[in-house]
């Protein structure tokens, strides 16, 4: 029988550490990696230039940024919720997004998905920390989810078929919404049953965006029912192409016949089932399938390149298997996001399943008898009709059912939405009781319309930006705390000058500034005064290290040597980029000892000995090793500084450079 429980997985991991203290005002870096230049948007069918266009992030916020990790891993116990038939044992990860951590297909004794052997976060989700495996579950906006590392709420709850099935949910902030993904093993069945729902409880239309990614062995074809793909490189460009074979006559659907880091964004036609495959030398593998509504399908690969190869290293650890990544969205490309009118939902069904196909019809060169040989093993195992009906009866019979034992918790954002505004949400309570600490000031503000000041000689709490939130903000009694916050909120609804005059406002009577004094830094940054931002980001340091040294309450969210890091990285860089080479200097030396050993701050010190005319010096820092923990994906910068220290060729340990010709 089909069972679901709690168990532990012990993994070297690296800590994910304190989130980034300093609000995220900022639109994501890694949003321009998935950017397009306006003569290929313009060429582009309309439907498809209109989701790119359609509300592209101004910034992080209400999220914070996850950058408090480093690269030192140690044995760690992990709480997992292990789904198991007599077929399948599927791995989740409740507190790391959801993540499928391993799909084991019993009776082969395989492994379907990519399993890292390692818990290493890196830069890559849309507020930092992310890591590499599994099958993962991507929503709000263009990218890896805010909530790759976060905790989800989970509860059994009865499944269509009666048996066992387990319930993620949570509420998504970056766009204001909550979303749930089911996931069930039918007794008997090969296949996964994942049902996935997003809702708008508002009355006004949201952007929605959703691909769930699939590590997979990158030594499989990936096979689609498709003949041309949209194709997505680090240049910017979005061209549709032939598939398999692009006009160098280079199979692309072998992940390692690619050289560079890529995307295929596989262009199915309408009517045709939906499926996605990896497909080993034997022919057997993992497919994915689903329901219409989940439209899209894409190949990521690394690519066999120096930067490609080093990447791989960076998330897994050396010398474990590659991967490659078939994913699946609700729109062609992850460059484009679908409204979803007020008061509606989204909804789909996806499986995922042990595939097994003639290898000489799969792996052959004929590529329509290969994705029909795949079709038709797809079809034998598990029947279109087959997903349709699965879908029905779960959205009919269980996608609203209550959870019934709960075996993790989320966190307290989706409670304080629904105490505001009395939705229902059938099947995916948020109570009132896993409001906490974070949380605590915003109820206080909507039961007495007074935002609580933080403690004395603390900074202010987590912000909150959405339209009711600021609109309670601008009636609530001005104090400095609740200047900051309104100012955020104004910044993040653009209304950037109102936003200024409330930090403004606030700093006056503030007893502890950095937080009004950074937010008013990254203002002038970003109106063109790198000169005003730059000294204002190292006013906002003095005054959290004169307060560190008189209180030990000032550090505010993350603890004292977090804002420390964060306004120290900030504050030197901006220095730089103002020509103030001396202060900057002068800065960072006033930094402790433990955080100028840090990667990201050696490679500061590179910047700052490279501005002071030191080449030989900052070449000495490259000699002795250092590591950025929270390098970003794509980053050129340690390449461009190398090359001015020396003509020498990077070394292995520095290229992470995914660009064809850098």
């Amino acid at each position: 029988m089909t069972t679901v429980r709690r168990a532990v997985l012990t993994l070297p991991a690296a800590p994910l550490g304190p989130d980034n203290p300093l609000p995220a005002l900022r639109a994501p870096a890694r949003a321009g990696g998935h950017a397009v230049d306006g003569r290929t948007l313009a060429g582009l069918p309309r439907d498809m230039a209109r989701g790119i266009g359609r509300a592209p992030l101004r910034s992080l916020l209400p999220v914070p940024v996850r950058d408090g990790y480093g690269r030192d891993r140690v044995p760690t116990d992990l709480d997992t919720i292990v789904i198991e038939n007599d077929r399948l044992r599927v791995t989740v990860l409740p507190g790391l997004g959801g993540r499928i951590h391993s799909l084991h297909h019993k009776p082969t004794g395989r492994e379907l998905v990519h399993r890292n052997p390692v818990l290493q976060p890196a830069a890559f989700a849309l507020n930092g920390a992310w890591f590499a495996g599994g099958v993962e579950w991507n929503t709000g906006a263009t990218g890896h989810t805010a909530l790759s590392c976060s905790p989800l709420h989970a509860a059994t709850v009865r499944a269509p078929d009666g048996g066992p099935m387990l319930r993620l949910w949570e509420w998504e902030r970056l766009r204001d919404l909550p979303f749930q993904v089911d996931l069930w093993l039918p007794e008997g069945s090969d296949f996964l049953r994942v049902g996935v729902r997003i809702r708008n409880p508002h009355e006004r239309p949201a952007p929605v965006y959703w691909w769930s990614n699939t590590a997979v062995p990158e030594d499989r074809r990936i096979l689609a029912p498709a003949d041309g793909a949209w194709h997505h490189g680090y240049e910017r460009g979005l061209n549709r192409v032939p598939v398999p074979a692009d006009d160098t006559g280079t199979d692309r659907s072998y992940p390692l016949n690619s050289a560079h880091a890529a995307d295929w964004f596989y262009d199915l036609p309408e009517g045709r089932r939906r499926w996605i495959a990896a497909l080993g030398p034997d022919g057997t593998g993992l497919v994915q399938t689903s329901t219409d509504a989940l439209r899209g399908r894409k190949l990521f690969v690394w690519g066999t390149g120096r930067g490609g190869r080093r990447w791989q290293e960076w998330l897994t650890g050396p010398g474990a298997p590659g991967y490659a990544e078939m994913q699946a969205g609700l729109a062609r490309t992850q460059l484009e996001h679908l409204e979803l009118a007020g008061g509606e939902e989204f909804g789909w069904l996806e499986a995922y399943g042990p595939l097994a196909a003639d290898p000489a019809a799969v792996l052959g060169d004929d590529w329509a008898a290969a994705r029909a040989e795949a079709e038709r093993a797809l079809e034998d195992a598990l029947p279109r009709a087959a997903v349709d009906a699965a879908h029905t009866a779960w959205r009919e019979h269980a996608a609203d059912a209550a959870p019934e034992t709960v075996l993790a918790t989320g966190s307290g954002w989706g409670a304080l939405e629904v105490l505001r505004g009395g939705y229902e949400l059938p099947g995916t309570p948020f109570p009132e009781s896993t409001i906490g600490p974070e949380q605590e000031p915003w109820r206080a503000l909507l039961r007495t319309g007074v935002l609580p000041p933080p403690p004395k000689g603390a900074a202010p709490g987590a912000p909150l930006v959405s339209a009711p939130w600021r609109d309670m903000l601008e009636t609530a009694p001005a104090d400095p705390s609740t200047e900051y916050h309104l100012g955020i909120a104004q910044w993040h609804a653009g209304d950037r000058a109102q936003a200024v005059r409330s930090w403004e406002r606030g700093l006056r009577g503030a007893e502890v500034s950095w937080p009004l004094l950074y937010c008013l830094a990254v203002a002038d940054r970003e109106d063109g005064h790198p000169e005003r931002a730059a000294e204002r980001f190292a006013e906002a340091f003095t005054d959290h290290e004169t307060g560190r040294a008189g209180s030990d309450s000032s550090g505010g969210s993350g603890g004292a040597e977090a804002v420390t890091a964060a306004l120290g990285r900030e504050a030197v860089t901006a220095l730089l980029a103002a020509g103030r080479t001396d202060r900057a200097r002068q800065l960072w030396t006033r930094l402790p000892d433990g955080l100028r050993g840090r990667g990201a701050f050696r490679l500061l010190e590179v910047r700052i000995l490279l501005a002071e005319g030191r080449p030989d010096a900052a070449r000495a820092v490259f000699d002795e090793g250092f590591e950025v923990a929270d390098l970003g994906e794509g980053a050129e910068t340690l390449g461009e500084l190398w090359a001015r220290t020396t003509d020498e060729p990077l070394p292995d340990a520095y290229e992470f450079r995914m660009r064809p010709n850098p």
